[in-house]
């Protein structure tokens, strides 16, 4: 009868184990972790707007309203907030999820419902000297019709926004009559016609609409 030589395995130290499977876990976790980074970022570049406002409804610091509006305050400012009735003045950066810039502009005045539905809920938010940053969903915004080619059909809105002050309408608009009204005798003593003033107190004139891409 030969002789069997068996070569025991060697008994395996106390915590091994734990450590073992420990190890197993963190290895699963991190690839999991490169795996949604990965999915994260596609979402947010090249998702649909429903995936990208999903997934972006989780970001720290983001807000999400009621209709849909999301938000990030970028710096607080104090006092009251405008209202339907009001002339805003601000500060604006638009762009698109990509990053690039639809539409920008400095100290530009408008009525707060004079822009979409989004921007409107936007500045109603905000009080003087706030900073914030908002993302408006495409139903929000302008949906299916663009008014720019540089706008897609469903695009997120992005906005970068600062309140520099605003006026209530009817009270901008009789300054602004009473401003007219002044400039037309005056001129008129020169023999001139009155050309339109601009809006007191705030810069430019009072558009008959908002500025291009809102």
């Amino acid at each position: 009868m030969s002789e069997i030589t068996a070569v025991p395995l060697r008994p395996v130290q106390k915590g091994t184990m734990t450590r073992l499977w420990i190890g197993v876990a963190a290895a699963v976790l991190v690839a999991g972790g490169i795996a949604w980074a990965g999915t994260a970022k596609v979402v947010a570049t090249t998702g649909t707007a429903e995936q990208f406002l999903s997934w972006h409804s989780g970001r720290t610091g983001v807000t999400t309203t009621p209709s849909g509006l999301q938000y990030q305050v970028v710096a607080k400012g104090r006092g009251a907030m405008p209202t339907d009735a009001d002339v805003v003045l601000v500060n604006y950066k638009g762009s698109l999820r990509d990053g690039s810039i639809f539409d920008q502009a400095e100290r530009a005045p408008f009525p707060v419902t004079g822009v979409v539905p989004g921007f409107s809920e936007a500045l109603k938010l905000m009080n003087k000297g706030a900073k914030y940053r908002f993302w408006i969903p495409p139903a929000l915004g302008y949906g299916e019709t663009s008014p720019d080619p540089k706008l897609p059909a469903h695009s997120v809105l992005v906005f970068d926004v600062e309140l520099i002050d605003f006026k209530n309408a009817a009270e901008v608009q009789a300054q602004m009559q009473q401003m007219q009204a002044q400039q037309a005798r005056a001129q008129q003593s020169q023999g001139q016609q009155a050309p339109g003033g601009p809006v007191p107190g705030m810069a430019g004139g009072l558009a008959g609409g908002p500025p291009s891409g809102h």
